[in-house]
């Protein structure tokens, strides 16, 4: 079978307590917050279709400018939107994990895209076929409803990066990014190195090196051989930019409106 889904509770004094949705492709757990909790006849539809995949670090999902092939819902990991200039310089405009998929131009009809998406930490994700996605959100309207309400995430996240990168100072950049990033893996240890650091951040990498400095003088994280600790999350809470609370209130408020009308994200 290749895909199922169940519910497990338990009872306490002859009540209810928490019961979690458990979705499964071929042996694997889903994950990807887009594909939790279809209908019934969704899943159906969608999960046959799905192919779990590998992804290693720094392998590339999407070319820009490119035919896309493949769409994937990220099950774990962490990917990067990037923008590619014609000197071939590339800053980060999103972030991508389990609560999405890539690339978004298939939702409207559109075969290319303009970014390049890399994968920067190794996870794995359920992969279809562009043209059988296309056909399958004609009979997936939930789930197309959370694609779609997933492009004005991201383009939200777009807007707040390029005021960010233009406003303020790199170490609370850097504390923004780290936080954003530990959300969606949910690990205190991130596997990045400066070079990709100054990437994502749209900085040089000595920009990048003398902003862990200070964060790691603080004891806020540490930084040996390509790892970066976050040793106090709530201290580091305390120096990153606006940006990051901004994000996560925009983004429960659509959640709050999403469940209301009965389309959960």
């Amino acid at each position: 079978m290749a895909g199922k889904s169940s519910r497990l509770g338990a009872k306490t004094d002859g009540k209810a307590v928490a019961v979690k949705a458990i979705a499964v492709i071929d042996g694997i757990t889903v994950e990807n917050e887009l594909l939790l909790g279809l209908p019934a006849k969704e899943r159906e539809s969608a999960f046959p279709r799905l192919v779990f995949v590998q992804l290693r670090r720094h392998d590339v999902l999407h070319e820009p400018g490119a035919p896309i092939k493949f769409a994937h819902f990220i099950n774990s990991g962490l990917a990067s939107v990037l923008s590619v200039m014609a000197d071939g310089k590339r800053l980060e405009v999103g972030l991508t994990a389990k609560e999405c998929f890539v690339v978004l131009p298939l939702i409207v009809g559109l075969a290319t895209s303009q970014t390049l998406t890399v994968v920067q930490i190794q996870g794995d994700a359920f992969r279809v076929n562009a043209a059988a996605l296309v056909q399958l959100l004609q009979q997936c309207p939930t789930l197309e409803k959370r694609m779609q309400r997933y492009v004005q995430f991201l383009a939200m996240q777009a807007t707040h990066v390029a005021a960010c990168n233009r406003i303020h100072e790199v170490h609370e950049r850097l504390a923004r990014w780290l936080l954003s990033c530990q959300d969606r893996i949910d690990s205190c240890t991130v596997p990045l190195t400066h070079e990709i650091l100054a990437q994502m951040l749209g900085t040089r990498r000595s920009s990048v090196t003398v902003a862990a400095g200070q964060l790691q003088k603080a004891g806020l994280i540490t930084y040996r051989s390509g790892v970066v600790q976050i040793e106090s999350r709530a201290r580091l809470l305390q120096v990153a930019c606006e940006c990051y609370q901004s994000m996560r209130r925009q983004a429960g408020n659509w959640s709050t409106e999403a469940s209301a009308d009965g389309h959960p994200r």
